[in-house]
């Protein structure tokens, strides 16, 4: 019994050995407006804590929370994309579909550029912001499923693999292409002069990449094998409820997403995304230096998309995907340890040397998530554990008895914390508590700095190839993953209801499962005082997929996509 509804294994229906010249024009052309419809929506999170410190109120670590949380609204939305717009895709056609995707993501990120910050026009700002990254998600959730779709209806039997993996290449690209243009903007000007205004111009560049992106989507020709169906009156007219609604299918659905793109997602963010997030935020190492690293890993990586993709093709993509998945999970706490080893060594040698305990009632310890950026912790373990996280301090909590006032054990020194007092709205802590939290912070920050806790990595110290080393690696487990993934979505639905069933699993698992990946991942850091605690949520994401996968997916690589229901 097959897997896949409306696609049989074996032989596919007789293509031409090759692909034309104009296909070839038509594939380059989906390809490259796809890395500039990713690099509009990654700028956001390449640029996610100096956006926080323009457009939220707070502390650095909630507001770079919070930044991440509106980052992670446009994933959060994409697949709600994608039910729009592959609904639209498998009823108009794949051409138009990307003609209206491509004007939303760019007139989005273009008025990103323009937007006024929170110190401009209050509460207008962020609630804008979120806005239109929510725009940015609905538009890629329309994109992917339709270039994998088009690129894919377009390959010549037995090279599916290689043909949209070159559609895998964009993100990456896109990425790589939104690093080099904030890089090369930050070394035109003053790191001040960046923060306050210099970061709107990546996004103000991408009206140009909208034109050209415009001209390339109003020169393509539809999909063959959605202009025949459509030739043929075969198109579907509910693909929607013919997707999701009928067993036979929602089963593959469910498959694709808990069986392949949820560990695919996890280890595409943690590779790319989290590994930023953790050289800047947790090593403390200057956003530039750090930009440079992956970028050059990204781009010795990305090569390895094409030999997965094209490797699919010769042995399946099944195990692919779900090996890069394990391999990824049982070495991501060794990986990201020697990225510290590597990154900030002085780090690691107070976290060895200075060990740091938070002497507390455990019932006054809360998890410190605020979105809102209005809510204080007044509680003296909360006020302890919250510098300490802002501070890259790892820190393990001593139970008190109930009603002890929390302190901080930094080797035989000890800083009393203290319960604050809020403002008559709740939101604040009052002018005393301000100053004693100012005073405490600085007391206890510099007996860390005592212990050998540093502010700042030392660029010094950085040992810059083994960094790149360790980030490639981290890339190439992306790579596995990601390769062959479009082929097998592709080749697990039918042509009539393709762009919708294939859009949504890959959707949620990307948009949900590896977009919330920062913001989940740092919230548990938080939590529990380690460092390397947030690698958790990929790793039982990844090996959830990987068991999953293993047990009830099936190889797809000979399925025959022209098959009719």
């Amino acid at each position: 019994m097959a897997l896949t509804p409306g696609v049989t294994a074996g032989k596919a229906v007789p293509q031409a050995a090759g692909i034309t010249k104009e296909e070839r024009k038509v594939i380059f052309g989906s390809s490259l407006g796809t890395v500039f419809e990713w690099y509009d929506f990654y700028l956001y999170g390449s640029l996610a804590a100096v956006i926080g410190k323009q457009f939220f109120l707070g502390d650095a670590t909630t507001s770079f929370i919070f930044a991440l949380l509106a980052f992670a609204a446009g994933f959060i939305v994409r697949p709600f994309g994608a039910l729009v717009f592959g609904r639209l895709g498998d009823i108009v056609g794949r051409k138009y579909t990307f003609l209206v995707t491509i004007m939303i993501m760019g007139g989005s990120t273009f008025i990103v550029g323009l937007l006024p910050s929170y110190a401009t026009i209050g509460i207008a700002a962020p609630i804008l912001l979120v806005t239109l990254r929510i725009l940015q998600g609905l538009a890629l959730g329309g994109e992917y499923g339709g270039a994998a779709t088009y690129v894919a209806e377009h390959a010549p039997d037995g090279k599916r693999g290689f043909f949209t993996s070159w559609i895998q290449t964009t993100a990456t690209l896109g990425l790589f292409l939104s690093l080099l243009v904030i890089l090369g903007t930050r070394m035109s000007m003053e790191p001040k002069a960046f923060d306050e205004w210099g970061w709107r111009i990546p996004f103000l560049l991408s009206v140009v990449l909208l034109g050209i992106s415009v001209w390339i989507r109003l020169s393509m020709n539809e999909s063959p094998a959605f202009a025949k169906m459509k030739a043929d009156g075969k198109v579907s007219k509910a693909p929607l409820k013919e997707s999701f609604m009928k067993w036979k299918n929602a089963k593959i659905v469910i498959l694709a997403l808990v069986g392949l793109t949820m560990g695919q997602a996890v280890v595409w963010y943690t590779g790319q995304f989290y590994a930023l997030f953790f050289l800047t935020q947790t090593l403390k190492i200057e956003p530039a230096s750090a930009q440079i690293m992956i970028a050059i890993a990204l781009a010795l990586a990305t090569p390895f998309f094409i030999f997965f993709g094209s490797l699919s093709d010769k042995i399946g993509r099944k195990w692919i995907i779900l090996g890069g998945c394990l391999i990824a999970a049982l070495t991501y706490f060794p990986i990201f340890k020697a990225i510290t080893h590597y990154g900030n060594p002085a780090l690691e040698a107070a976290l060895t040397k200075s060990p740091v305990v938070v002497v507390a009632d455990p019932e006054k310890c809360h998890f410190q998530f605020n979105p809102t950026s209005t809510k204080k912790f007044p509680s003296s373990c909360d006020i302890a554990t919250g510098m300490l996280t802002n501070a890259s301090v790892n820190y393990t909590i001593q139970e008190a008895p109930a009603g002890t006032l929390a302190s901080i054990h930094v080797g035989d020194k000890v800083y009393q914390s203290f319960n604050a007092t809020m403002t008559p709205d709740g939101l604040n802590f009052d002018s005393a508590s301000k100053d004693k939290v100012t005073a405490f912070t600085t007391e206890v920050g510099a007996s860390l700095k005592e212990a050998g806790y540093p502010a700042k990595a030392d660029p010094e110290q950085i040992n810059k190839p083994m960094v790149v080393l360790l980030l490639f690696v981290l890339v190439l487990y992306v790579t596995m993953v990601y390769g062959p993934i479009a082929a097998m979505l592709v080749e697990m639905f039918p042509t009539r209801i393709r762009y919708s069933s294939m859009s949504l699993p890959y959707h949620i698992g990307n948009g949900w499962f590896g977009g919330l990946l920062p913001t989940t991942a740092f919230a548990l850091v938080a939590l529990k005082g380690d460092i390397y605690y947030g690698l958790w949520y990929p790793i039982i994401a990844a090996m959830i997929t990987f068991v999953i996968g293993a047990l009830f997916v099936r190889e797809t690589r000979n399925n025959n996509i022209y098959a009719e229901d």
